[in-house]
C-alpha cells in the first residue's frame, strides 16, 4: 500500500478498500460444493470384508517373584519379605453383534504380562485379559477341527491362558527354614495359533447363478445396499438385509456370491462362500428366467450344495423365478412350474412386480421355523 496515494476523502476509509479488494470475495473464491457420498463399489465392500482369519495367541507370562527381607531400626532380623508375582493376561475371543467383519483381527496377540513382585510382601499387579471382538456366526477351529462356536451375542471363549506369577521368599518361609533365599519366576502363557471362519448368520439365503439378480433383490425387499450395476459383474462378499414386518418382527436374509458349476471343488469362489450357506435355516433359489433354460440352474445349484454338505439342498426352501418382467420369459415360467413341485413366486427385480408376495412367503417359511418345522434348534437370532 506504499505506492498508493488516498485522498483526505478516503483516508478514513482505507480499510475498507484493503477489505474490498480480498480474495476471500465470493466472486473470486472458487466454488466449494459439498460432495455428495456415493455409495461403496463392490471393490471397497469387498475389501471391508473378511470372512477367514490365521491368529497366532501368545498368553501374558507371569511376573517374577521377589527375594528379600525385612529391614528397619530395630529389627534387623525381621523375615522374609518378598511378595509373589502377578499372573499373566489372558485372551478371550468374544461374540459381537456389532462387529461385522474379521477385518478387524490381527494375525498376532501377545497378552500383558504380570508384574513383578515388591518388598513388604507387595504382590505384583495380573495382565489384564486380551479380548478380541468377533461377529456372531465366528468358528473357532485348531488344526482344522472347530474347537468353538461363537454364535451368541456376549458368548466369550479363553482361548489362551496366562502364565502364573512366581513365588517370593516369604512363601517358601516355614519352621525348618527361616530365612529363605529362593524365589521363582513366572510362568509361561500358553500359545496356539488358531483358525477364525466367519459363517454368515441369516434366517433365509439368496441362492443363484452369478447375475441371476439376487444383490438386485436384495434391495427390493430389504435394507441392504449391496452394489448393483447395468453390467454383469459378480458381487464377491455376502450382504445381509433385513426384512421388517409391521408386527416389529425381523428376518435376516443374506445374499450369498454367486455360484458356479463346480464351487464344491473350490472353483471360483467355491468353499469360501458355500460355508455361508451352512447357516441358513431356509433357501431361496434365485434363477435368471432370461437363460435359455432356467430350470437346469436348479439342478446344478441343488447338485453343489449337496456335494458341499450332504441334504443341504433340502432344507425349507423357495423359487424364484426373476425378472419377470421380460416378454419372453412367461412360456419359461410355465414351463419351470410344470417341472418342479415347490412354489414358484415370479418377481422383477428391477420393478419391484410381486415381490410383496415373497416377502409374505418369507415370513410363513420363517414363522414355519420357530415353530420348529425348518429342522433348526432354538429361536433364531435377533438382528
Amino acid at each position: 500500500m506504499s505506492g498508493l496515494a488516498l485522498g483526505p476523502e478516503f483516508r478514513g476509509q482505507g480499510l475498507e478498500l484493503v477489505r474490498h479488494v480480498s480474495s476471500s470475495c465470493a466472486m473470486c473464491a472458487k466454488a466449494r460444493g459439498q460432495q455428495s457420498r456415493g455409495e461403496m463399489t463392490e471393490k471397497k465392500l469387498t475389501r471391508h470384508f473378511v470372512d477367514h482369519r490365521r491368529v497366532k495367541l501368545m498368553a501374558g507370562s507371569g511376573g517374577k517373584g521377589a527375594c528379600c527381607f525385612h529391614s528397619e531400626p530395630r529389627k534387623e532380623w525381621g523375615g522374609p519379605d518378598g511378595g509373589n508375582g502377578g499372573d499373566g493376561g489372558s485372551i478371550i475371543i468374544k461374540a459381537n453383534r456389532f462387529v461385522k467383519s474379521l477385518a478387524q483381527v490381527v494375525p498376532l496377540y501377545k497378552g500383558e504380562d504380570g508384574q513383578s513382585g515388591g518388598s513388604k510382601n507387595c504382590y505384583g499387579r495380573n495382565g489384564s485379559p486380551t479380548y478380541i471382538p468377533v461377529p456372531l456366526g465366528t468358528v473357532v477351529k485348531e488344526e482344522g477341527k472347530t474347537v468353538v462356536d461363537l454364535s451368541e451375542h456376549g458368548l466369550e471363549y479363553l482361548a489362551v491362558f496366562g502364565g502364573a506369577g512366581g513365588k517370593g521368599n516369604r512363601f517358601f518361609l516355614s519352621n525348618e527354614n527361616r530365612a529363605p533365599m529362593t524365589a521363582t519366576s513366572g510362568a509361561p502363557g500358553e500359545e496356539r495359533v488358531l483358525q477364525l471362519e466367519l459363517r454368515t448368520m441369516a434366517h433365509a439365503g439368496l441362492v443363484g447363478f452369478p447375475n441371476a439378480g439376487k444383490s438386485s433383490l436384495l434391495r427390493a425387499i430389504s435394507n441392504a445396499r449391496p452394489a448393483v450395476a447395468a453390467y454383469p459383474f459378480t458381487t464377491l462378499s455376502p450382504h445381509v438385509g433385513i426384512v421388517s414386518y409391521r408386527d416389529h418382527e425381523q428376518v435376516a436374509v443374506a445374499d450369498i456370491p454367486g455360484i458356479i458349476r463346480g464351487a464344491h471343488l473350490n472353483r471360483g469362489l467355491g468353499i469360501s462362500f458355500l460355508r455361508h450357506i451352512e447357516r441358513c435355516r431356509f433357501l431361496l433359489f434365485v434363477l435368471d428366467l432370461s437363460a435359455p433354460e432356467p430350470w437346469t440352474q436348479l439342478q446344478h445349484l441343488r447338485y453343489e450344495l449337496d456335494q458341499y454338505e450332504p441334504g443341504l439342498s433340502q432344507r425349507p426352501q423357495a423359487i424364484i423365478a426373476n425378472k419377470v418382467d421380460l416378454p419372453e420369459t412367461r412360456e419359461k415360467l410355465e414351463t419351470l412350474r410344470s417341472l418342479v413341485m415347490e412354489r414358484v413366486i415370479p418377481v422383477s427385480a428391477l420393478t419391484g412386480q410381486n415381490t410383496e408376495e415373497l416377502i409374505l412367503h418369507l415370513r410363513e417359511l420363517y414363522d414355519g421355523y420357530l415353530q420348529g418345522q425348518g429342522g433348526g434348534e432354538g429361536k433364531p437370532t435377533k438382528w
